[in-house]
Order: C-alpha cells, then structure tokens, then sequence
C-alpha cells in the first residue's frame, strides 16, 4: 500500500483536492479533522489537555481559542501539547492504515497542512502538492468567515513558501484551472502511481 501525502498552503484547494482523491477511490485521513474530533466533546485529548492546561476546556471541549493564547510563545507549554496530541495522532492514523488494508487498499492519502514543516514526508511514499497562483489564493482566504489580512500573512508566515513546496514535490496538483481540471490531475497522478 502507497502513502500519499498531501500538502499545500493554506486556500489552495487541499480538501477539495483530498476529496477528488476520495472520489477515485482512495481513502483519505485529515489531520486536521482528527484533531478536531480529539478536541470535541468526547475527544481522547479533551481530559488529558483540561490536567495539562486547566480552563481551556469548556463545555466539554477544548476552548481552541483559549489553548492556542495558552500555548502561543511559549515552547515548552506547546511542547507539552505535542506530547499529548502527537501518539493520539498517531494511534488515529494506524487506525486508518489498518482499515485501509483490511479493504484491500492500494493507495491511501494522508491530508497534513504543515507535512514539510514538521518533516512527516520522511512518513509518506510520495508528495502531491496543491497549488494555485498566489492572486487566486489570497482570494480564497479572504472569502473565508473571520478572516483578515494579518490573520492570512499570520498563517503564511508559519508555512514553508509555496514555491518551495512545489520545487519538493513528487506531484503538483494546480487548483487554479477549476475542478475539472484539479480532477485530471488527480487521475493522472493515480494512474502513475498505480504503475507496477
């Protein structure tokens, strides 16, 4: 069974294009939704974060708010974090594996924002990188609830420039030339992957 992992920077069409994957046949795991789900009333982080960061936790669930002001500049209380969310991460994503094998499974996708930031292609069999020209992105973002333009410069200022992505990539997907064509590209890529 390939690993695929799936990046892009933010407003590049990443769970669009997770979905068209999907779509082929080719389950997908987004870390970003497992998180929120360890997060959610119920979630196997929601105790462990509440002993670690008293307050955070409200109604039953984490406050992302509220952890995000906790954690932000300092290293040890995110380090701290880590060490709670990354082995529940990590449980999660075995889990998936698992399943997928059990179906018989050739491909699966792994969907990880910051998978060249926190080194998680050393875990991956390949790269696809979604892209869009930067115009199209800041577009996308902008139309997003609750956002500003230095929230938007905020968050690229985390995430490795896209130009580099694409230059690490093994695959790049262009989200700027509409569905149809991401969609191609998706089956393009299968395809070639799926060659013995």
């Amino acid at each position: 069974m390939k690993v695929i992992g799936l990046t892009g920077s933010i407003g590049m069409g990443k769970s669009t294009t997770a979905a068209l994957f999907e779509a082929e046949g080719v389950p997908a795991h987004d870390a970003d939704a497992e998180v929120h789900a360890l997060y959610d009333v119920g979630g196997k982080a929601v105790a462990l974060i509440d002993q670690a960061f008293p307050g955070v936790v409200k109604d039953g669930k984490v406050d992302r708010a509220a952890l995000s002001a906790r954690v932000m500049g300092d290293p040890a209380a995110l380090k701290s974090l880590e060490g709670i969310v990354h082995p529940l991460m990590g449980e999660a994503r075995a889990a998936f594996f698992e399943a997928a094998r059990q179906a018989g499974k050739d491909l699966v996708l792994v969907d990880v924002p910051l998978l060249f930031e926190t080194g998680g292609e050393g875990r991956v069999d390949v790269v696809v990188v979604v892209s869009a020209p930067h115009d199209q992105q800041r577009e996308r973002v902008m139309a997003r609830s609750g956002m500003s333009a230095e929230k938007f410069e905020a968050i690229l200022a985390r995430q490795m420039p896209d130009a580099e992505k694409r230059r690490r990539a093994d695959y790049v997907i262009d989200t700027g030339q509409g569905i149809e064509s991401a969609r191609d590209q998706v089956r393009a890529v299968i395809a070639k992957l799926r060659v013995p």
